[in-house]
């Protein structure tokens, strides 16, 4: 049985690294010139450090070392998350092209699969338990990795919405692997968790850093393999929509930017600037209350991943209904699928300008 004495002592370790190191991490950057320079695509209108993730990497082996967790993937895990920081690095500072970027994602989710961590079923609603060969197992594992790890890298838009966002779906995991007395995934994901509470001071509206694609690649990569380990490995009946609904913002921001620039016949991996939380701004909410906003609906589907979870067939069948419904509903609220070939940000860089004035004023 997990100690939860142990498991705070875990969440601590990571919190206190995290916080501390964000402070040489953030002078290395001015240093080493890895800044965040406003442009046309981004709606900060100062220099900022990048590479934060830096300290969210450190405070997470901190607490793997105080935890020392038995897994059989562990070494392949870290070695993926090591190569998968590094990528995130090098394009903070030298602005690596998609390609160059998605190779290094590529090479960390095939150690992962070599290693044999495969999903080796797949569980979908009204369907049920479908085994997987090991050809379909490996081509699942490795398109659910890349795409989650480029979907939290996407939604890294805002001050301290990356960090936030990972950390609620990061809690729901938590409580799934804590009832299932799975070890493992718990303590990864509370030293994740962890590390994350730490540098969000340093991130959170009016950020004094941002945790660059060293972050946000991380990140996504551990929420993706902790998914694998802690979920998507049983056989519960709902098991492969959970870790889709504790991710839902993330997940589906992407799939509306996917959809949005197939039908305005742009290239899928060209950056724009109609995200759901530039979508947010341009309609006339503060930086900080859109954040706020996106983290409640974070928390809110992270609960019913956890209730999905443990439901009987009819609940689950109804809160998949509803499911469907609120997604349906934040895409017209957000806009996201009406976005048009002509950007919205310049009206998200004035409504932002004048927030910021106005919350500046107010404080």
């Amino acid at each position: 049985m997990l100690a939860i004495n142990n498991l705070l002592i875990g969440l601590v370790i990571s919190f206190v690294t995290s916080f501390i190191l964000t402070f040489p991490v953030r002078k290395l950057a001015q240093k080493l010139k890895v800044m965040d320079y406003p442009e046309l695509r981004k709606i900060h209108t100062t220099v900022t450090p990048r590479m934060g993730g830096l300290a969210i990497f450190a405070g997470a082996v901190a607490g793997l070392l105080y935890f020392q967790p038995t897994n059989q993937f562990f070494w392949p895990i870290s070695i993926g998350a090591a190569i998968i920081t590094l990528t995130g690095l090098l394009d903070d500072r030298y602005q690596l092209r998609p390609l160059v970027k998605l190779t290094g994602q590529i090479i960390a989710a095939v150690i992962l699969i070599s290693s044999g961590l495969v999903m080796e079923n797949l569980t979908i609603p009204l369907i049920g338990q479908i085994p997987l060969n090991y050809f379909a197992g490996v081509i699942l594992t490795f398109f659910w990795i890349i795409g989650v790890t480029n979907a939290i890298n996407l939604i890294d838009g805002l001050d301290g919405l990356a960090t936030g966002v990972t950390t609620i779906a990061l809690t729901s995991i938590t409580v799934m692997a804590f009832i299932d007395n799975h070890a493992a995934a718990v303590m990864f994901c509370v030293v994740l968790i962890g590390s994350n509470l730490g540098f969000l001071p340093h991130n959170f509206y009016p950020a004094k850093i941002y945790m660059g694609d060293t972050g946000s690649l991380f990140l996504g990569y551990s929420v993706a393999v902790i998914s694998v380990v802690g979920l998507m490995k049983s056989i519960t009946f709902f098991s492969f929509i959970i870790p889709i609904l504790v991710l839902a913002i993330p997940i589906f921001d992407t799939m509306f930017s996917i959809l949005r620039r197939l039908r305005n016949k742009q290239n899928i991996m060209s950056p724009d600037s109609q995200h759901i939380h530039y979508q947010l701004i341009a309609a006339g909410l503060s930086h900080r209350t859109t954040v706020l906003i996106l983290y409640g609906f974070s928390a809110f589907f992270g609960f019913l991943g956890v209730i999905f979870s443990y439901a009987s067939f009819a609940l689950a069948l109804g809160l998949t209904f509803l499911i469907l419904l609120l997604l349906h509903l934040f895409a017209e609220m957000t806009g996201v699928m009406r976005g048009g070939k002509k950007p919205v940000i310049d009206t998200v860089k004035k409504t932002a300008s004048k927030s910021a004035k106005k919350e500046k004023d107010s404080s």
